[in-house]
C-alpha cells in the first residue's frame, strides 16, 4: 500500500513506515500533523487504485517531523570575463525530515 503526497510543491512516493526530506514545514520536532494533499492511493489489492482530480477526497497521511535541518551547501559563483567581476555566494535550503506513520 502507498500513496503519492504533493507538499512543498513536489511530489513524494510515501509507504507506511518510510522518511523523507522535504521542504520545511511550520511544525516543531515530535509534532503528528496530516497531509491532506494525496493525489492517489493504491490499496492491497491488483486493481483497487483511487485517483483524485486532483487530490483524493477524504483521504490523508498520518505523519510525525523526526528533525528539522539543513540541505547540503550550493555554491553560487557568478564572472564576468575581462571585466574583474567576481561574486561567491552560498545558500543551505531549510529542511524537514518526517516519517510516515498511516495511509488513511
Amino acid at each position: 500500500m502507498y500513496a503519492i503526497i504533493e507538499t512543498g510543491g513536489k511530489q513524494y512516493k510515501v509507504e507506511k513506515g518510510s522518511r523523507l526530506r522535504v521542504e520545511k514545514l511550520p511544525y516543531d520536532e515530535g509534532k503528528d500533523f496530516e497531509i491532506p494533499q494525496v493525489m492517489l492511493i493504491k490499496g492491497e489489492g491488483d486493481a483497487s487504485y483511487k485517483i483524485g482530480k486532483p487530490f483524493v477526497a477524504g483521504a490523508k497521511v498520518m505523519a510525525t517531523v523526526v528533525k528539522q535541518l539543513r540541505g547540503p551547501k550550493v555554491i553560487v559563483f557568478k564572472k564576468r570575463p575581462k571585466k574583474g567581476y567576481k561574486k561567491l555566494n552560498g545558500h543551505r535550503q531549510s529542511q524537514t525530515e518526517i516519517e510516515i506513520k498511516d495511509l488513511i
